[in-house]
């Protein structure tokens, strides 16, 4: 009874702080009050805005999604004063001057959002929260006539804590058509993400179209095809033709970017180089300081990670030449289109994992490391960097590089990406540098979200819990410098769309609160209750999402006898596990999970499900007893 009298409390707390949270809203709002009441969604409604064109589009975004989902077409009306049954867009002059602020006042009557002048983002973002305050079926793209549209009372003030807000996607390694960065563009403004990092070069393809090097999508955007583990894969075999991949035109680009303005969304782009460049070196071999034959990757292991904080060592050349002045003709020539094509202020230029083995060896990188008075590698791709950034500032933009431009000098204006953990970001701001946050333990989505045993394979793991840890300003730094944080997802693993929405929900909901939210708002069981109503939401948009959260975290050991001891534990509150050792398939029934199993010495697996309120909840998992004697240290 006291059991069921805590669990019960607990609930109440839980659902009383979601209350308070701002009606389950993602990210969570500065500031939310609740009042009695809804003001109800029905036929007759009308959207009212200021003739002003910019409010004019945001108006008719809300009407476009209220009309898709409920079947009631509001009507789009120029005004500056509410009416009975209406939602009033408006403009405040003494409202808060913070890019993406907001206000939203919800009555029986009527709704009322407004920004101060000019920030039509705020106008924007408060038009996100008004919809996540509806019903879930609002996201769906089939009307929805038994729904109820109703919207709760209350009030919203609200406004960013950073203005760097972003995901990274990786079209090199799988290319994403131009309609599924568009969805993907969809599905970060829903949360209030304001910058789309493509990570459009790499080993595995070369994504934008360079009119004066035609050669690069000619031959750089496409590989022979493989599915696979990424790094088994067998390279290119004799005659076989190269039929996978895909790249973006001028056009392409020009209408990407604005499908993202009109979701006040940047997008940056990223030229990965020196390293990372066998795509650029397949059309452009010369580029290269080791003579041979390039190919684009199709996911072969071509590199070798020591470990222990080494350099990567190459087995094959794919650097681009930093004693190569053809090198610094080719660069300014694609910084020159890239500048062109993108509006935003920072142009990524990569920088990351050098092998330097084949430099070693290079005469022309000893000849010019005596001319420039380098004293070594590190100082090597300093240079380069330092020549990157000339290029690119020449074209009106500033350089943002991975955190390894640190090495051997930082350039005198370049900004950080921070994604070895926090240390590269804290160097980079305590030498007065602008810096992002993206760090590996927290942020990287590309990682297995729950057990190995049931995810799709990657070399590391990253769970909700764990994300929603992230905090971007770390002890003793100058948090001005400090511009935000993204997510970064990088698909050698990702092949298609679903798989794409599988591994960036539910955890880029954890990155946006933390980059959009105040710190001491953060409360994970609040936040994971909120998760768990946002998979409704998801459901009727058709995205996909990693269900992980509801499954447990496994821990192995071995006892005196090299018994081994399997401990389970859960991210959420609420879910009992249930287990098997018998073959059999596990149910509400089976025994419950309360402390530490010995397992039995004949068994040959473990099977784990979870359930709440009598109905499973998270997958069945089958755990081998090799994998357990494996993870406890039994031979």
């Amino acid at each position: 009874m006291k059991k069921q009298l805590l669990a019960s409390v607990l609930l109440l707390s839980v659902l009383s702080a979601y209350n308070q949270s701002g009606s389950g809203l993602i990210p969570v709002p500065v500031k939310y009050t609740g009042h009695k009441g809804h003001f109800k969604v029905s036929a007759g409604l009308s959207i009212i805005a200021p003739a002003d064109g910019e409010i004019k589009k945001i108006a008719d975004h809300l009407a476009f999604r209220i009309g898709k989902s409920s079947g009631i077409r509001p009507a789009v009306k120029t005004g500056s004063t509410t009416e009975p049954k209406s939602i009033l867009l408006s403009v405040n002059e003494s409202g808060n001057k913070t890019p993406g602020a907001y206000k939203l006042y919800i009555t029986e009557e009527h709704i009322m959002l407004s920004a101060s002048p000019g920030n039509y983002a705020g106008l924007f973002y408060g038009v996100q929260s008004l919809l996540q305050m509806m019903p879930a079926a609002i996201e769906s793209n089939a009307a929805n006539h038994t729904t109820q549209w109703l919207v709760p009372c209350g009030e919203i003030e609200d406004h960013p804590r950073f203005g760097w807000r972003g995901l990274m996607l990786d079209v090199s390694r799988h290319f994403f058509t131009v309609a599924e960065v568009k969805d993907y563009i969809d599905q970060m403004a829903k949360y209030k993400f304001n910058l789309l990092h493509l990570h459009l070069t790499d080993d595995q393809g070369w994504r934008i179209e360079i009119k004066s090097l035609p050669k690069l999508t000619e031959v750089g955007a496409w590989r022979v095809e493989r599915t696979g583990t990424f790094g088994t894969m067998r390279k290119p075999q004799p005659g076989e033709r190269a039929t996978y991949g895909g790249f973006y035109t001028h056009e392409d680009i020009k209408e990407l970017v604005k499908y993202a303005a009109d979701r006040y969304i940047n997008i940056m782009p990223e030229i990965d180089v020196p390293g990372h460049s066998l795509a650029a070196l397949a059309a452009y071999p010369e580029l290269s300081c080791t003579p041979g034959e390039y190919y684009v990757s199709p996911g072969d292991r071509f590199m070798v990670w020591p470990g222990g904080g080494q350099h990567f060592y190459g087995l094959l050349d794919n650097t681009i030449c930093p004693a190569n002045e053809k090198a610094y003709e080719f660069l300014d020539k694609v910084f020159t289109e890239v500048a062109q094509l993108f509006p935003f202020d920072y142009i990524h230029m990569g920088g990351d994992e050098t092998a330097r083995n084949f430099w070693e060896k290079s005469d022309a990188i000893k000849a010019m490391m005596k001319k420039e008075k380098l004293k070594n590698l590190d100082e090597v791709q300093s240079y380069f960097v330092k020549r990157m950034e000339k290029i690119i500032n020449s074209k009106g933009k500033k350089m943002i590089g991975w955190d390894e431009i640190l090495d051997g000098g930082l350039a005198p204006n370049a900004a950080v990406m921070s994604w070895r953990g926090m240390k590269g970001g804290i160097e980079a701001a305590k030498q007065g540098h602008e810096v992002v946050m993206s760090p590996t333990d927290f942020a990287y989505i590309d990682y297995m979200q729950g057990d190995a045993i049931i995810e799709p394979p990657v070399y590391s793991s990253l769970r909700l819990k764990k994300a929603y840890q992230f905090e971007p300003v770390p002890e003793g730094v100058n948090a001005s410098l400090i511009k935000g944080g993204q997510a970064n997802l990088w698909t050698e693993q990702v092949y298609n769309t679903r798989h794409l929405q599988y591994m960036t929900w539910p955890r880029a909901f954890a990155i946006a609160e933390a980059l959009w939210s105040p710190k001491e708002k953060r409360d994970w069981n609040n936040f994971s209750a909120r998760v768990e109503k946002h998979f409704e939401r998801l459901d009727a948009a058709q995205v996909k999402y990693a269900p992980s959260m509801y499954d447990p975290i496994f821990e192995f050991s071995k006892n005196d006898t090299a018994t081994i001891i399997a401990k389970m534990s859960m991210e959420i509150e609420g879910v009992s596990i249930h287990y098997s050792f018998d073959n059999s398939f596990p149910d509400q029934y089976y025994p419950k999970y309360t402390a530490p199993l010995t397992v039995p010495k004949d068994a040959a697996a473990m099977k784990v499900i979870t359930y709440r309120d009598n109905k499973p909840i998270g997958r069945m998992i089958v755990m081998p007893v090799a994998e357990m004697r494996k993870r406890a240290g039994i031979k």
